[in-house]
């Protein structure tokens, strides 16, 4: 016969299913300790997410390759024609039908936007000099352009001629992309705390998968930007459910690891990109091959659990209770079906006492604390932005091999990225973030400041600032992720992402500095990124730290909630 035995001041404990008593204090880091905190279940949604971020993330710069701008002058009949009938071009090489058809610039290249009007006979015999009696009639590229093949066979700007005049129209293209990652960053954050992490990300895969593969067969200009709008409003609710999915099953021990693997994975899909636009010249069947894959991640997301701490802390224990039983049995744990709505209960008590209360997007300032961090992580990750996006989308300045130039970049991002679980183990987040932001920062004002002549050591410092820039942008995200309830994560994500993707915007309007200084919008991105560095210390350290499930349990609420739990009273049973 069971009965229950109340023991000293009212300490009370009940024997647990799994074996071992459990309390009142119980949390769900607790739980999940109970049923696998990185068993077989863990380790296949992991790999399954991070394999999708590798996937996903390359499509951001996906333009870098697809939208290239390749070497182009006019189109001239003396030079192009073959069916030229002029007898005395015949004898005359390329070198010189260029010259007497192509003017030249100032730095003495071929125009790129201008030929003459007649071919200009005379320049033959002026060993290298120009007539000074009277400047030769030049005229726009009225019969198109010819373009360098030789890296791309094809690019949207060859298909659609978004050169010279239409020049800007190349930049639309990725505003259009941009602004897509600036919508979905601010809607998806509340509806994924509404929704599930999981319904989200299936619902944005789903159409990313559609509209990144109707890209490639894109009949317009006009069509394709409103595709690649389209395909920029899914990208921020899959990098955001992928990454709480991840977060909200592992335990704080190994998060430091996960972090590091979200760096790797996205600098692998680069790499796999390079090697892939190495292969496939032509932009449709680049895109084709980048996008069909999708498809088959779409598939298989049918596996995924949804994470049973929002299920919980949004007032649905029975729907948590269910995933925690998979987990265990996934995870190899006797008597996972022992498990009831009472340990549930008994363990997250005041999490679903809170969880009565739907929260909203007012919570998010309602307490002193938290209106703090939001509105620290929010200036962070604007200057964060500005500076990693400035870098990002300008490669083309660094080399003109872009494939290598980004192949090279992934690679070193790879092994910057192993030593990140050690870093954040030993030193933390905070003195991590101030590492390698100031890193970032000063190898970009080296690569301003050395001579044009070192162009060598130029290209190695700003390697070497981006190289860092993806575990940079993996310790913000653990760190942000660390400092945000259960409840409201993904509404604060989506508000800090709001400021961060306004970043974006900004970023290449600083480029417009260098008509003034032409090293000034490099001196903008090294500044931010150092300045950056220090206001990390205007918020807390979370090594070691669980995550916190409430608005309650943030900050010094968090260690009142904690204290709170451990005198509650715990009842044992034992058997007589």
């Amino acid at each position: 016969m069971w009965t229950t035995c109340v023991l000293g001041t009212l300490r009370v404990k009940s024997l647990s299913p799994f074996g071992n008593s459990y309390s009142a204090s119980m949390s769900f880091q607790e739980l999940l300790n109970q049923v696998g905190s990185l068993g077989r279940f863990q380790i296949l949604q992991i790999v399954f997410l991070l394999l999708l971020n590798a996937i996903v993330v390359p499509h951001i710069a996906m333009e870098n390759f697809t939208a290239a701008i390749p070497n182009h002058r006019c189109w001239v009949p003396i030079l192009d024609n073959d069916t030229a009938s002029d007898n005395g071009s015949r004898i005359l090489s390329q070198d010189d039908l260029l010259r007497i058809s192509i003017p030249l610039d100032s730095n003495l290249r071929p125009e790129k936007c201008r030929r003459f009007a007649q071919p200009q006979w005379h320049l033959l015999h002026l060993n290298g000099t120009f007539s000074n009696v009277s400047e030769p009639d030049t005229e726009p590229c009225v019969d198109g352009w010819v373009y360098d093949r030789s890296n791309f066979l094809s690019t949207i700007v060859t298909e659609w001629d978004l050169v010279c005049e239409s020049q800007a129209l190349n930049s639309v293209t990725k505003f259009s992309f941009m602004i897509g990652l600036f919508i979905g960053g601010i809607i998806c954050g509340h509806l994924s705390d509404r929704l599930g992490r999981k319904f989200i990300l299936t619902c944005a895969l789903l159409q990313f998968a559609i509209t990144e593969t109707c890209v490639a067969f894109a009949p317009s200009f006009f069509i394709y930007c409103s595709l690649r709008f389209l395909a920029g409003l899914s990208v921020e609710p899959i990098l955001v459910n992928s990454h709480l999915l991840m977060l909200e099953w592992t335990s704080p021990k190994f998060l430091t690891m996960m972090a590091a693997l979200l760096s790797c994975a996205p600098n692998i899909g680069y790499m796999i990109s390079a090697g892939l636009a190495f292969l496939f010249r032509i932009w449709h069947h680049l895109q084709l091959t980048m996008s069909v894959p999708i498809f088959f991640f779409l598939i298989l997301t049918r596996w995924l659990s949804e994470s049973a701490r929002w299920l919980i802390v949004t007032n649905k224990p029975q729907k948590g209770l269910k995933e925690l039983r998979k987990v265990a049995h996934m995870n190899g744990m006797k008597n996972s079906g022992d498990l009831t709505m009472e340990i549930v209960r008994t363990s997250m008590k005041a999490e679903l006492e809170a969880a009565k209360t739907k929260p909203s997007l007012r919570d998010l300032f309602h307490t002193s604390i938290l209106r703090k961090r939001i509105c620290v992580l929010s200036f962070m990750r604007l200057f964060f932005t500005v500076s990693i996006f400035g870098l990002a989308v300008h490669l083309q300045h660094l080399s003109s091999n872009i494939i290598l130039l980004q192949f090279l970049i992934s690679a070193l991002a790879i092994l910057v990225s192993v030593i990140g679980p050690f870093v954040l183990n030993h030193i933390g987040r905070r003195i991590t973030y101030l590492v390698l932001m100031s890193l970032r920062g000063i190898f970009i004002l080296i690569a301003v400041f050395v001579p044009q002549e070192m162009q060598t050591l130029r290209i190695i410092m700003a390697t070497l600032a981006e190289g860092i820039s993806s575990l940079c942008v993996g310790v913000s995200r653990l760190h942000t992720n660390e400092l945000l309830p259960t409840t409201l994560r993904a509404t604060a994500v989506g508000v800090i992402g709001f400021f961060g993707n306004s970043g974006s915007f900004l970023s290449p309007l600083f480029m417009l500095l260098a008509t003034y200084y032409a090293n000034m919008p490099w001196i903008f991105y090294g500044g931010f990124s150092i300045f950056n560095a220090f206001t990390v210390f205007l918020l807390p350290e979370t090594k070691n730290q669980p995550l916190p499930d409430s608005t309650h349990d943030v900050g010094n609420d968090w260690k009142e909630s904690r204290k709170g739990k451990k005198e509650d009273p715990i009842i044992k049973v034992t058997r007589f």
